[in-house]
């Protein structure tokens, strides 16, 4: 191959190293010395994407001051493993994680840490490049993923099997016509390797399809919320140990970010701005317009989106990317059974033994994000039905 996705691959391995008992182990002891701090103030550990919102909100609006809470600004970190490496040992507290890398980290490496709330739904897609018309298209050419574990790799692979594709990670040979060569990439590295034809495509994040879309080098084959609707991407990951003995200040966190989001629903324009390079904090290094572009797209984006088959289920009034907080065991537990048949490099063999009822339950405590929705405003704040259960939707 010609890209380079040598860093993609090393921070592939470090994960691996560091979502390993013995990996985390050194991260652990250091989590423990720092855990005496009964006292700590909120640090934030996030990528500079749109995934990142309510926690970059919650901080920029002052969300956490208004609980009483001391929050430092928020690390910008540049890639899953250094998320992870910072969050267990215990330099951040709070962090988005890919809702596939917790389930990894909960019961591949055993980490002592739950989802506590979802950071946002939908907010990526598949993007290509201008002459490719169709998912089959795909067939014999190379595709980007950010990550082994992500919702991304799901999705994408549903889609494939769908128009009758297989994904494949060979590096070795060329993809037979049926085939897709998967490879992981830094979200970073996509535009310009899709503007130097060096992959076909990309799903991953935004802004990132919204970038190629404002560069003119790509286009939006489909949006994953419209396969799988409302689906999470990124989770809210913390301790269970500020969880179980600092229950009031965990609260407190689940609070503002809840507070955050329904304030960023309600101000996507201004989110926009708050999150872009021309803010004042500059959480990311984006354009305030291609960040409007994801937030707050005009209605007649998604028209020709639905003329285009980048939507195909416009009854679903999906948001390019939206935010609720409340965590559906529903999603939880398709998701473990999806991730057992998904294409994924590297031992992955706990997932057989997983039973996705059962995982759903042990990874995720929706005791204090259930408790932030109804104190404001209950579900239908959320424009959603006052209940927390609902049933999956997934058409490829």
């Amino acid at each position: 191959m010609l890209f380079k996705d040598d860093f993609s691959r090393r921070d592939l391995l470090k994960l691996s190293a560091i979502l390993t008992a013995g990996g985390a182990l050194p991260l652990l002891r250091a989590y423990e010395a720092r855990a005496q701090e009964k006292d700590a103030p909120v640090r934030i550990g996030y990528l500079p994407i749109t995934d990142a919102t309510p926690l970059l909100v919650a901080h920029g609006k002052g969300y956490f001051e208004a609980e009483g809470l001391q929050a430092e600004r928020p690390v910008l970190l540049r890639s899953w493993a250094q998320v992870l490496e910072a969050f267990i040992s215990g330099q951040v507290n709070v962090v988005h994680l890919l809702s596939p890398i917790a389930v990894w980290a909960r019961f591949g490496s055993k980490a002592p840490a739950r989802v506590v709330a979802w950071n946002h739904t939908g907010g990526s897609a598949l993007t290509v490049r201008p002459e490719i018309k169709s998912v089959k298209e795909l067939g014999g050419k190379t595709v980007a993923i950010p990550f082994w574990y992500s919702i991304h790799n799901v999705v994408v692979q549903a889609l494939f099997r769908e128009n009758g594709l297989t994904p494949v990670a060979r590096r070795d040979t060329q993809p037979a016509p049926n085939e897709v060569q998967l490879v992981v990439m830094a979200p970073s590295d996509m535009v310009p390797a899709l503007a130097s034809n060096q992959i076909t495509g990309y799903i991953v994040a935004e802004p990132f399809n919204a970038a190629a879309e404002t560069l003119g080098i790509g286009k939006v084959l489909r949006f994953t919320g419209d396969v799988w609707k409302d689906h999470a991407c990124c989770v809210v990951f913390m301790h269970e140990r500020d969880l179980r003995e600092r229950s009031e200040w965990s609260q407190k966190v689940v609070n503002a970010m809840v507070k955050a989001q329904l304030w960023t629903r309600a101000n996507r324009a201004e989110t926009a701005a708050l999150l872009s390079k021309d803010g004042v904090n500059k959480y990311t290094s984006h354009a305030t317009a291609v960040l409007e572009k994801v937030l707050s797209p005009p209605e007649t984006d998604n028209a020709a989106y639905v003329q285009s088959g980048a939507i195909r289920n416009p009854a679903w009034l999906e948001r390019r990317i939206d935010f609720q907080p409340y965590p559906y065991a529903s999603y939880t537990e398709e998701l473990v059974r999806r991730l057992k048949s998904t294409l994924i490099e590297g031992n992955h063999a706990f997932l057989n033994g997983l039973d996705p009822v059962a995982a759903a339950r042990e990874l995720v405590d929706d005791s204090f994000v259930k408790k932030a929705v109804l104190a404001a405003g209950g579900l239908k704040a959320f424009g959603l039905p006052e209940d927390f259960t609902r049933q999956e939707l997934i058409v490829a």
